[in-house]
Protein backbone atom coordinates (compact mmCIF):
# COMPACT_ATOMS: atom_id res chain seq x y z
CA UNK A 1 0.00 0.00 0.00
CA UNK A 2 1.55 3.18 -1.17
CA UNK A 3 1.11 6.34 0.63
CA UNK A 4 2.38 9.81 -0.70
CA UNK A 5 3.12 13.09 1.15
CA UNK A 6 3.72 16.59 0.77
CA UNK A 7 5.64 18.69 3.40
CA UNK A 8 5.29 21.62 5.76
CA UNK A 9 7.16 24.94 5.73
CA UNK A 10 10.18 24.98 6.25
CA UNK A 11 11.31 22.29 3.76
CA UNK A 12 11.91 24.69 1.25
CA UNK A 13 15.72 25.97 0.13
CA UNK A 14 17.86 27.90 -1.95
CA UNK A 15 17.60 26.87 -5.45
CA UNK A 16 15.44 23.27 -4.97
CA UNK A 17 13.34 23.85 -8.42
CA UNK A 18 16.87 24.31 -10.46
CA UNK A 19 16.69 20.59 -11.92
CA UNK A 20 13.26 20.39 -12.24
CA UNK A 21 12.87 22.97 -14.93
CA UNK A 22 14.82 19.98 -17.63
CA UNK A 23 11.63 18.01 -17.19
CA UNK A 24 9.78 18.66 -20.41
CA UNK A 25 6.49 20.69 -19.80
CA UNK A 26 7.00 21.54 -15.86
CA UNK A 27 8.53 25.17 -16.58
CA UNK A 28 5.43 25.61 -18.54
CA UNK A 29 3.62 24.21 -15.61
CA UNK A 30 5.00 26.51 -12.83
CA UNK A 31 4.71 29.77 -14.92
CA UNK A 32 0.60 29.02 -15.55
CA UNK A 33 0.81 28.01 -11.40
CA UNK A 34 2.74 31.78 -10.90
CA UNK A 35 -0.40 34.15 -12.75
CA UNK A 36 -2.76 32.11 -10.06
CA UNK A 37 -0.08 32.66 -6.97
CA UNK A 38 0.76 36.41 -7.97
CA UNK A 39 4.90 35.24 -7.47
CA UNK A 40 7.81 33.89 -10.13
CA UNK A 41 7.85 30.79 -9.05
CA UNK A 42 10.51 29.65 -10.97
CA UNK A 43 12.78 32.73 -9.71
CA UNK A 44 11.61 31.78 -6.27
CA UNK A 45 12.33 28.32 -6.68
CA UNK A 46 15.97 29.14 -8.38
CA UNK A 47 17.60 32.09 -7.92
CA UNK A 48 16.01 33.36 -5.05
CA UNK A 49 18.28 33.68 -1.48
CA UNK A 50 17.22 31.29 1.94
CA UNK A 51 15.44 34.90 3.42
CA UNK A 52 13.51 35.42 0.34
CA UNK A 53 11.59 31.99 0.34
CA UNK A 54 11.60 31.98 4.32
CA UNK A 55 8.50 34.85 3.67
CA UNK A 56 5.21 33.05 4.55
CA UNK A 57 3.62 34.94 1.78
CA UNK A 58 6.51 32.97 -0.69
CA UNK A 59 7.24 29.70 0.65
CA UNK A 60 3.44 28.25 1.13
CA UNK A 61 2.65 28.80 -2.44
CA UNK A 62 6.15 27.65 -3.94
CA UNK A 63 6.01 24.42 -1.50
CA UNK A 64 2.76 23.52 -2.91
CA UNK A 65 3.50 24.38 -5.91
CA UNK A 66 6.64 21.70 -5.98
CA UNK A 67 4.81 19.15 -4.64
CA UNK A 68 2.10 19.27 -7.04
CA UNK A 69 4.33 19.50 -10.26
CA UNK A 70 6.35 16.22 -8.81
CA UNK A 71 3.27 14.37 -8.09
CA UNK A 72 2.49 14.95 -11.76
CA UNK A 73 6.08 13.74 -13.12
CA UNK A 74 5.93 11.02 -10.84
CA UNK A 75 2.44 9.82 -12.12
CA UNK A 76 1.19 7.22 -9.79
CA UNK A 77 -1.95 7.07 -7.85
CA UNK A 78 -1.33 6.58 -4.11
CA UNK A 79 -3.81 4.34 -1.99
CA UNK A 80 -3.28 7.16 0.84
CA UNK A 81 -2.22 10.91 0.82
CA UNK A 82 -1.94 13.27 3.45
CA UNK A 83 0.43 17.08 4.23
CA UNK A 84 2.01 18.29 6.61
CA UNK A 85 0.39 22.00 7.47
CA UNK A 86 0.36 23.52 4.02
CA UNK A 87 1.00 20.14 2.41
CA UNK A 88 -2.91 19.51 2.89
CA UNK A 89 -3.67 21.63 -0.17
CA UNK A 90 -1.31 19.46 -2.67
CA UNK A 91 -2.28 16.48 -0.39
CA UNK A 92 -6.64 17.93 -1.16
CA UNK A 93 -5.46 18.30 -4.97
CA UNK A 94 -3.53 15.05 -4.94
CA UNK A 95 -6.93 13.57 -3.71
CA UNK A 96 -9.21 15.41 -6.07
CA UNK A 97 -10.92 17.56 -3.45
CA UNK A 98 -9.08 20.44 -5.25
CA UNK A 99 -8.28 21.48 -8.44
CA UNK A 100 -4.24 22.50 -8.31
CA UNK A 101 -5.66 25.75 -9.61
CA UNK A 102 -8.24 26.04 -6.97
CA UNK A 103 -5.36 24.81 -4.49
CA UNK A 104 -3.00 27.24 -5.26
CA UNK A 105 -5.24 30.32 -5.18
CA UNK A 106 -6.64 29.04 -1.75
CA UNK A 107 -2.70 29.06 -0.28
CA UNK A 108 -1.76 32.54 -1.70
CA UNK A 109 -4.73 33.89 0.32
CA UNK A 110 -3.73 31.81 3.21
CA UNK A 111 -0.31 32.41 3.09
CA UNK A 112 -0.82 36.03 2.79
CA UNK A 113 -3.54 36.53 5.94
CA UNK A 114 -1.03 34.27 7.79
CA UNK A 115 2.19 36.62 7.15
CA UNK A 116 0.06 39.32 8.41
CA UNK A 117 -1.08 37.67 11.36
CA UNK A 118 2.62 36.87 12.25
CA UNK A 119 3.55 40.81 11.46
CA UNK A 120 1.29 41.93 14.46
CA UNK A 121 3.15 39.93 17.42
CA UNK A 122 6.88 38.52 17.27
CA UNK A 123 6.22 35.09 17.45
CA UNK A 124 8.28 31.98 16.41
CA UNK A 125 8.57 28.35 16.94
CA UNK A 126 11.26 26.44 18.45
CA UNK A 127 11.45 22.02 18.14
CA UNK A 128 11.89 20.05 21.01
CA UNK A 129 13.46 16.68 19.97
CA UNK A 130 13.33 14.10 22.53
CA UNK A 131 12.42 13.65 25.99
CA UNK A 132 9.32 12.63 28.09
CA UNK A 133 6.54 13.49 25.57
CA UNK A 134 4.35 14.76 28.85
CA UNK A 135 7.37 16.32 30.30
CA UNK A 136 7.73 18.32 27.02
CA UNK A 137 4.36 18.97 26.99
CA UNK A 138 4.07 20.43 30.75
CA UNK A 139 6.73 22.65 29.80
CA UNK A 140 5.04 24.05 26.64
CA UNK A 141 2.29 24.37 29.09
CA UNK A 142 3.73 25.83 31.76
CA UNK A 143 5.56 28.41 29.78
CA UNK A 144 2.13 29.48 28.06
CA UNK A 145 3.16 27.89 24.63
CA UNK A 146 1.17 25.82 22.21
CA UNK A 147 2.54 22.56 20.87
CA UNK A 148 1.99 23.67 17.33
CA UNK A 149 3.59 19.97 15.46
CA UNK A 150 2.84 16.85 17.52
CA UNK A 151 5.09 15.13 14.84
CA UNK A 152 5.86 11.62 16.37
CA UNK A 153 9.42 10.38 16.58
CA UNK A 154 10.25 12.10 19.55
CA UNK A 155 9.43 15.34 17.74
CA UNK A 156 7.36 18.18 18.85
CA UNK A 157 6.68 21.61 18.06
CA UNK A 158 6.39 24.27 20.06
CA UNK A 159 4.77 27.86 19.11
CA UNK A 160 4.11 31.29 21.14
CA UNK A 161 6.10 34.81 21.61
CA UNK A 162 9.57 35.10 20.95
CA UNK A 163 9.57 36.11 24.69
CA UNK A 164 8.06 32.92 25.73
CA UNK A 165 10.40 30.80 23.82
CA UNK A 166 13.47 32.53 25.17
CA UNK A 167 11.69 31.46 28.35
CA UNK A 168 11.44 28.28 27.42
CA UNK A 169 15.02 27.45 26.15
CA UNK A 170 16.33 28.77 29.83
CA UNK A 171 14.44 26.27 31.33
CA UNK A 172 13.97 23.27 28.65
CA UNK A 173 12.15 19.97 29.48
CA UNK A 174 14.61 16.89 30.51
CA UNK A 175 16.64 15.66 28.68
CA UNK A 176 15.47 17.03 25.47
CA UNK A 177 17.29 19.24 22.94
CA UNK A 178 15.67 22.69 22.01
CA UNK A 179 16.13 23.84 18.11
CA UNK A 180 14.91 27.07 16.87
CA UNK A 181 13.02 27.20 13.47
CA UNK A 182 13.12 29.44 10.64
CA UNK A 183 9.89 30.25 10.41
CA UNK A 184 8.07 33.41 9.93
CA UNK A 185 5.22 32.92 13.20
CA UNK A 186 3.70 30.41 15.43
CA UNK A 187 2.32 28.79 12.77
CA UNK A 188 -0.93 26.68 13.90
CA UNK A 189 -1.45 28.54 17.27
CA UNK A 190 -4.18 31.32 18.57
CA UNK A 191 -1.83 33.92 16.90
CA UNK A 192 -3.26 32.32 13.78
CA UNK A 193 -6.78 33.43 14.44
CA UNK A 194 -7.24 36.42 12.11
CA UNK A 195 -6.42 34.28 9.08
CA UNK A 196 -8.20 31.71 9.81
CA UNK A 197 -11.38 34.07 9.29
CA UNK A 198 -9.77 35.41 6.13
CA UNK A 199 -9.22 31.75 4.68
CA UNK A 200 -13.06 31.60 5.59
CA UNK A 201 -14.03 33.80 3.53
CA UNK A 202 -11.62 32.73 0.75
CA UNK A 203 -12.52 29.48 0.66
CA UNK A 204 -16.69 30.37 0.65
CA UNK A 205 -16.46 30.33 -3.38
CA UNK A 206 -14.93 27.04 -3.53
CA UNK A 207 -16.60 23.75 -4.93
CA UNK A 208 -14.82 21.05 -3.44
CA UNK A 209 -15.31 17.09 -4.73
CA UNK A 210 -14.84 14.55 -2.18
CA UNK A 211 -11.39 12.52 -2.32
CA UNK A 212 -10.60 9.63 -4.70
CA UNK A 213 -8.50 8.16 -2.49
CA UNK A 214 -8.20 8.04 1.28
CA UNK A 215 -6.93 11.43 2.52
CA UNK A 216 -6.07 11.74 5.81
CA UNK A 217 -6.25 14.90 7.92
CA UNK A 218 -3.90 17.02 10.23
CA UNK A 219 -6.32 17.60 12.79
CA UNK A 220 -7.01 14.27 14.16
CA UNK A 221 -5.51 11.93 11.75
CA UNK A 222 -8.88 10.92 10.41
CA UNK A 223 -9.56 9.62 6.82
CA UNK A 224 -12.24 12.50 5.71
CA UNK A 225 -14.64 10.94 3.38
CA UNK A 226 -16.08 14.21 2.51
CA UNK A 227 -14.35 17.21 0.26
CA UNK A 228 -16.62 20.20 1.97
CA UNK A 229 -15.15 18.41 5.67
CA UNK A 230 -12.29 18.42 4.56
CA UNK A 231 -12.27 21.85 3.28
CA UNK A 232 -13.56 23.17 6.72
CA UNK A 233 -10.48 21.49 8.77
CA UNK A 234 -8.09 22.96 6.03
CA UNK A 235 -9.48 26.34 7.37
CA UNK A 236 -9.82 25.39 11.23
CA UNK A 237 -6.56 24.11 10.89
CA UNK A 238 -4.39 27.76 10.22
CA UNK A 239 -4.82 27.78 14.35
CA UNK A 240 -4.78 24.20 15.36
CA UNK A 241 -1.80 21.82 15.95
CA UNK A 242 -1.00 19.87 13.63
CA UNK A 243 -0.90 15.67 14.64
CA UNK A 244 1.75 14.31 12.25
CA UNK A 245 2.09 11.61 14.76
CA UNK A 246 -1.83 10.20 14.32
CA UNK A 247 -1.39 10.71 10.62
CA UNK A 248 1.55 7.62 10.74
CA UNK A 249 -0.24 5.99 12.89
CA UNK A 250 -3.40 6.12 10.74
CA UNK A 251 -1.11 5.16 7.33
CA UNK A 252 0.11 1.76 9.91
CA UNK A 253 -3.29 0.79 10.78
CA UNK A 254 -4.41 1.02 7.02
CA UNK A 255 -1.11 -1.20 6.48
CA UNK A 256 1.03 1.54 4.24
CA UNK A 257 4.28 -0.29 3.53
CA UNK A 258 5.90 2.22 1.17
CA UNK A 259 5.96 6.08 1.95
CA UNK A 260 6.99 8.92 -0.90
CA UNK A 261 7.56 12.44 0.17
CA UNK A 262 6.93 14.69 -2.83
CA UNK A 263 9.43 17.65 -3.36
CA UNK A 264 11.30 19.23 -1.74
CA UNK A 265 11.37 15.35 0.85
CA UNK A 266 13.13 14.57 3.85
CA UNK A 267 11.44 15.86 6.74
CA UNK A 268 8.61 13.76 6.53
CA UNK A 269 10.39 10.15 5.60
CA UNK A 270 12.54 10.86 8.23
CA UNK A 271 9.70 11.31 10.24
CA UNK A 272 8.59 7.82 9.05
CA UNK A 273 12.07 6.25 9.29
CA UNK A 274 11.63 6.70 13.07
CA UNK A 275 7.94 6.35 13.86
CA UNK A 276 7.00 3.49 10.90
CA UNK A 277 9.54 0.94 10.78
CA UNK A 278 9.45 -1.67 8.00
CA UNK A 279 8.24 1.30 5.62
CA UNK A 280 9.94 1.55 2.66
CA UNK A 281 10.39 5.32 2.22
CA UNK A 282 11.63 7.14 -0.42
CA UNK A 283 12.47 11.49 -0.43
CA UNK A 284 11.87 13.49 -3.99
CA UNK A 285 14.80 15.90 -4.21
CA UNK A 286 15.81 15.67 -7.80
CA UNK A 287 14.11 14.02 -10.81
CA UNK A 288 16.69 11.38 -10.61
CA UNK A 289 14.46 10.16 -7.67
CA UNK A 290 11.79 9.63 -9.38
CA UNK A 291 12.47 6.67 -10.48
CA UNK A 292 14.12 5.33 -7.57
CA UNK A 293 10.42 5.89 -6.77
CA UNK A 294 9.07 3.71 -9.33
CA UNK A 295 11.05 1.07 -8.66
CA UNK A 296 10.25 1.21 -4.63
CA UNK A 297 6.59 0.70 -5.91
CA UNK A 298 7.73 -2.40 -7.87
Amino acid sequence: MLAIVAPGQGAQNPGFLTPWLELPGLADRLSAWSEIAGLDLIAYGTTAGADEIRDTAVAQPLLVAAALASAEALGVTPDVVAGHSVGEFAAAAIAGVLTPETALSLVRERAQAMAKAAAVTETGMTAVLGGDEADVLAAIERHGLTPANINGAGQIVAGGTLEQLAAFAAEPPARARLRPLSVAGAFHTLHMAPAVEHLRTAVAGAEPADPRVTLLSNADGAAVTGGAEFLDRLVAQVSNPVRWSSCMATMTDLGVTRLVELLPGGTLTGLAKRAMPGVTTVAIKTPDDLETAREALI
